[in-house]
């Protein structure tokens, strides 16, 4: 911006580069409408509600299932019912295998589509890894498919997948049930990873089961997908139907079985003295021991030949999961509000206390409490949460969740650290959390990550904090996404889960900020928290897609929010909003006495010529020569002569009163230049300090930006003067570099390391390990 004095006005005017006009206008304010979303239909609408011809599958399974302790396996029989709820006419159905990713010519991780990693330096966990996905007879042997009336039925199996063929076309709102019998190895999660599996405690001899996608899976057919049989390679979970379920658990008789579902035989699975326990839980203001820490020592001692059938029973669920092992304590409590009535449950081994016992439950009835409140009543009987081998993991009412404290080796006692302690908690929060979304709420994972994890982990955030004061939260606030934002090798979050390359940042961090940006910036508390609240009842127990949320947020807020989700969804832009410079006018009086006056005072303020200052004992010309000096030497430029006061004079008569009171006003005019540095249009937010100690904040929307989206001006107009201007102050738009946020600029404090020569080997190291641990940390999570 340049300034230009006129003889009436200090005015400002911009100054447009002709470079800028060599590139089209990029409108980062247009409908997502025009290019990026579905056109609305009977199924979906424009306002991101299901349609009136909304429809879903139904899949309804009756499951038996062993467990053999001694060989780590188990065999199984389902009968399916599948419902066909489309308007169209299926010919085969797809069924997901999800253990076959182990098999050592699948597609997934860690087989035929990974890369070879850096062999350099590899970890004795990774080579025993890479060496037993080589030997270890992974996958489903499939032993029967047939129908009801046990006649064999076609199929074919491709990696993770299996299409089963038809007899007859299978017609809208017609039925069909068959059979799958299969057998499969348990794999050991600690070493080939995944989402289930089992753990050995070599002190004792006992295992562990955390069984997870352990059974074959009906495939997702809906509106805008068709059949979602993409590959399982990893990282793009699972998009299932909603069903009934009846599974017979038959294991040890030792064993404790936590699961989805309802227990439907305690009288013949638990004890009086277990079942009176689990009546006390209901009611009692603390978790119940229904297995005692002593109980589950004893129960481990000795293994037993006998065996005992858990039979359980889940209503209107998209999957099915258990643990099975004599090491479970167990404790419970119940939490009764509104529509939820819950049992909150808790099952781990010893080597889980004294952390466990503390926090499991206590964090799954807080997540409930928390996540009723910015969704809906948590529907479900019961909530679980189990600790296992799996670091942290999801299923309908169950979910695997994995610190523990550590042994201190020289006295043998067991401490927790802090990380540790609020580990638990965040990730019981979250997997918990992750019953609503996507257990309820039943996104399509395979295609979009962020829908589930995204969403989670922003309601995760709220809750975390409500925990207590400054909870240490890992994710939500913008302050923590900035480095990943500003980062290289980025793609959008509406990229597909298996093509995302910072798994963690992209499909956790970066969605969950922005819907909490969203919340405390752009929408406010009670209008977004109202049109969450109606995308989640909308879409429970339903699937919705991307555009249904966005259209949903717009809808119920009424705030147009395109270029929002545009800018954060569908690009790599950040945030960087610089204050380049403040430019201070008042108004010209064109009174001469005023304004000559003013202008020999700016004038003075000004450094004086270097050559003026080296000449002051210049014996100059005219001082020589006195004839030499006219009226031009006696008086300077700011002498106010009566041309100037006629000119004066006459100005003040051709105007109004009004007109008159405008050259008196003595406001400061001060124009605020911004330029958009990371491309991301976001809103312009201001705390102003002023000279007598007051001060202001200003909140400028978004839409300042729309038709100059990369600079922009804004003109302010305050009867005091300004100190200080500080953009962004509490850091909650995600901007990368906050140094360039200050109106006067503020060095930017550091500090300087000093070290002895040989400590700068030591130093690196210290950085490779923590780099190690973060990298171990995200892996887990995804």
């Amino acid at each position: 911006m340049k300034l230009s004095h006129f003889f009436g006005f200090a005015v400002a005017s911009l100054t447009i580069s002709t470079a800028a006009n060599s590139q089209a206008f990029e409108d980062k304010f247009r409908q997502l409408n025009d290019d990026k979303f579905r056109t609305p239909n009977i199924y979906r609408t424009a306002s991101g509600a299901p349609g009136h011809a909304y429809w879903q599958q139904k899949v309804d399974y009756d499951i038996r299932v062993t467990l053999n302790d001694e060989q780590q396996s188990v065999s199984a029989r389902s009968t399916i019912t599948y419902t066909n709820n489309s308007p169209d006419t299926l010919r085969y159905l797809w069924v997901q295998l999800d253990q076959n990713r182990f098999k050592k010519d699948s597609i997934g991780p860690q087989t035929r589509s990974t890369p070879a990693d850096n062999l350099d330096r590899v970890s004795f966990s990774r080579m025993e890894s890479m060496l037993t996905q080589e030997e270890f007879p992974a996958g489903y042997t499939i032993t029967d498919v047939s129908d009801t009336r046990g006649e064999p039925m076609p199929y074919t199996i491709n990696d993770t997948m299996m299409r089963i063929d038809l007899d007859q076309p299978l017609e809208s709102g017609e039925t069909v049930s068959f059979n799958i019998g299969w057998q499969n190895n348990i794999i050991e999660a600690s070493v080939l990873g995944g989402r289930g599996g089992y753990e050995y405690f070599e002190d004792d001899g006992n295992y562990l089961y955390e069984m997870a996608q352990w059974f074959p899976r009906m495939a997702a057919y809906y509106d805008v997908e068709g059949w979602q049989n993409k590959q399982f390679v990893g990282n793009g979970e699972f998009a299932l139907e909603f069903g009934d379920y009846t599974v017979a658990i038959t294991v040890p008789a030792d064993h404790i079985v936590a699961s989805t579902g309802v227990l439907q035989n305690s009288g013949e699975v638990l004890n009086r003295q277990q079942r009176q326990r689990l009546e006390q839980a209901k009611s009692a203001d603390r978790p119940v021991k229904i297995v005692t820490e002593e109980e589950a020592l004893e129960n481990q001692k000795a293994g037993t030949d006998e065996t005992k059938t858990w039979v359980f029973k889940a209503e209107r669920v998209r999957d099915f999961a258990w643990a099975s092992s004599r090491k479970f304590i167990w404790d419970a409590q119940g939490y009764k509000k509104g529509d939820t009535d819950v049992m909150a449950m808790s099952f781990y081994p010893e080597e889980g206390n004294p952390l466990w016992e503390r926090y499991s439950t206590a964090s799954i009835i807080h997540t409930i409490d928390s996540y009723n409140d910015y969704s809906f009543d948590y529907p479900y009987p019961v909530a679980i949460s189990v600790n296992g081998p799996v670091g942290g993991m999801e299923y309908p009412m169950i979910t695997f969740n994995g610190p523990r404290p550590y042994v201190d080796e020289d006295s043998g006692e067991k401490y927790y650290s802090k990380r540790t302690k609020y580990g638990l908690v965040s990730v019981i929060i979250h997997e918990i959390g992750h019953i609503y979304f996507p257990m309820i709420v039943n996104s399509d994972e395979r295609q979009w990550t962020w829908m589930d994890e995204g969403i989670n982990t922003y309601l995760q955030f709220l809750a975390e904090q409500r925990w207590e004061p400054d909870y240490p939260s890992w994710r939500g606030d913008a302050r923590n996404i900035t480095s990943y934002m500003a980062s290289d090798n980025q793609m959008p979050i509406m990229t597909n889960s298996e093509s995302i390359l910072q798994f963690g940042n992209n499909a956790y961090g970066k969605p969950a900020t922005a819907l909490n940006i969203l919340r405390e910036t752009i929408v406010g508390r009670e209008l977004f928290d109202f049109a969450f609240r109606e995308y989640a009842h909308r879409w429970k127990f339903k699937r919705p897609t991307p555009e249904d949320l966005f259209r949903t947020l717009e809808d119920a807020s009424g705030v147009d929010l395109d270029w929002f989700f545009r800018g954060w969804f569908y690009t790599t832009d950040h945030v960087d909003i610089s204050l380049d410079q403040v430019n201070l006018l008042t108004v010209n009086t064109q009174d001469p006495e005023i304004e000559k006056a003013w202008q020999n005072q700016l004038d003075e303020q000004d450094p004086e010529s270097i050559t003026s200052v080296r000449n002051q004992d210049m014996l100059y010309k005219i001082h020589q020569q006195e004839q030499l000096q006219d009226f031009y030497n006696q008086y300077d430029d700011y002498t106010v002569t009566n041309a100037d006061r006629n000119k004066y004079r006459k100005l003040l008569k051709g105007l109004s009163d009004e007109q008159r009171t405008m050259l008196q006003n003595g406001s400061n005019f001060y124009v605020l230049d911004f330029s958009n540095l990371g491309g991301l249009v976001m809103p312009i937010l201001l705390d102003i300090e002023y000279e007598d100690g007051s001060n202001e904040h200003v909140r400028i929307p978004a839409e300042i930006w729309r038709r100059s989206p990369e600079s922009v001006s804004k003109l302010l107009i305050r009867d005091k003067t300004i100190k200080e201007i500080v953009l962004d102050p509490h850091w909650e738009t995600a901007d990368v570099d906050v140094t360039n946020n200050y109106w006067p600029a503020r060095p930017v404090p550091s500090r300087i390391e000093l070290f002895k020569r040989g400590d700068r080997h030591d130093s690196l190291m210290e950085d490779y390990n923590e780099e190690l641990e973060t990298e171990d940390d995200e892996e887990n999570e995804s």
